[in-house]
């Protein structure tokens, strides 16, 4: 008997990607939250707004929510990462 295991994700990664510098400071920064939409996010994302504002000096944070919580971001929400000097990415479950 053979067993075939299949990978079901979609989404291929870019050769030689690697991950954006860290800020050294987020002091005046716009950070941007990214919710998969459900209900587990709005408590955490409000939380951490608020450490980010009064703790780290954040100017602007940003908050968007995927149409599919199970996708990637959405392309126009993807396009707004550029303005950020952060982005947050939270799962509700």
């Amino acid at each position: 008997m053979t067993l075939r295991v299949l990978d079901p994700t979609h989404e291929m990664k870019a050769a030689g990607a690697r991950a954006a510098l860290r800020p050294a400071s987020l002091r005046g920064a716009t950070v941007g939250f990214i919710s998969n939409g459900k209900e587990g996010t709005k408590g955490y994302f409000a939380a951490l707004d608020r450490l980010l504002r009064d703790e780290l000096g954040v100017a602007e944070v940003v908050w968007r929510t995927k149409s599919n919580y199970s996708a990637p971001a959405d392309a126009h929400i993807v396009d707004e990462i550029r303005n950020w000097q952060a982005v947050i990415a939270g799962v509700g479950d």
